[in-house]
């Protein structure tokens, strides 16, 4: 048990664009809704959550140094965590636009992230980054990294917990070069099956046993409404989150459950524990219009009270 935990994530914290659609989606035509702008990235919205739930946290991305990227850095301020990012003046803060229905699913996202790609190898390499992985209990870090720098980053960690974020099934196979060295990976049934190797249909157990073939040796993979698979060195299980009283917004709800996972597992919880803790922040982020909810304790334990134990997995 890691007390008084310090996190460092390392990834994705840009502008999170969101337009919904107010009425039945029609392609290739226009659709009324609405457009919200707000500060997101999978580690950075995973980190959020994090940290309200008690660790002390510390971030490494990269930003440009124009508007959005001012935008971006008090938003990380005003969550109360370290910003240790680099910013390139010349260069243009990465951006992820999400148009989703009137039900609050993703029809399509656009990511324009070249930043990322050009600039997370060479930051790598930098000494500074060399003491603050030293410096940290655990780290965090997700699929907006090439596969160059994750290679360096669990290099540098040396055997610290490492979390995973998948982002998407385009970037998740840029996790294969380190999965066996990966504490857990967070990852959607869509990502899964790229790594899986298996069918879009398959099991929970043909799902799991294709993950450990690929070298990961504890996994988290989220369905929607679906069961939440989860496996680790004492087996496979399953967890059916609860049905939200509403749904606001599914946008960062994956996120929110990979971070108040890892907060439960550097208390020491184990992780059908864990992620039972995820869930309920999962939950709260679907009721949510916010891709990071806000909650108190006692909401928080409210929502927790509706997850049920996880059940094996046959």
């Amino acid at each position: 048990m890691v007390t008084s935990a310090r996190i460092l994530a390392v990834g994705g914290a840009h502008i999170d664009r969101r337009g919904q659609v107010s009425g039945a989606y029609v392609p290739a035509a226009s659709n009324p809704g609405t457009m919200r702008e707000d500060v997101g990235g999978g580690v950075f919205n995973a980190l959020r959550s994090t940290v309200r739930r008690g660790v002390s946290a510390s971030l490494l991305s990269v930003r440009g140094g124009d508007a959005a990227g001012d935008t971006v850095s008090r938003v990380i301020a005003e969550a109360g965590i370290a910003d240790l990012s680099a910013v390139f003046l010349d260069r243009t803060t990465p951006s992820y636009t999400a148009l989703i229905d009137r039900e609050g699913e993703l029809i399509v996202g656009f990511a324009d992230m070249a930043l990322y790609d050009l600039a997370f190898p060479k930051q790598m390499r930098r000494s500074k980054v060399r003491e603050v992985v030293a410096a940290a209990d655990a780290i965090l870090c997700d699929a907006n990294l090439p596969s160059s720098a994750l290679e360096r980053l669990l290099a540098l960690a040396a055997g610290k917990p490492v979390f995973a974020i998948a982002i998407s099934p385009a970037k998740v196979v840029r996790l294969i070069p380190v999965l066996g060295a990966l504490t857990l990976l967070f990852m959607n049934r869509r990502e899964a099956v790229v790594l899986a190797g298996v069918n879009a249909d398959a099991g929970g157990r043909e799902m799991i046993d294709g993950l450990r073939c690929s070298g990961l040796a504890s996994g988290v993979v989220t369905a929607g409404g679906g069961p939440v698979l989860g496996f680790d060195e004492t087996g496979a299980f399953s967890i059916q989150p609860p049905a939200p009283r509403k749904v606001s917004d599914v946008t960062g709800a994956g996120d929110a459950l990979a971070g108040a996972t890892v907060a439960a597992l550097l208390r020491g919880l184990k992780l059908r524990q864990a992620l039972r803790e995820g869930i309920a922040a999962a939950t709260l982020a679907i009721e949510s219009a916010n891709a990071v909810p806000d909650f108190t304790a006692a909401s928080f334990a409210e929502a927790l009270a509706l997850v049920p134990d996880a059940g094996e997995v046959a």
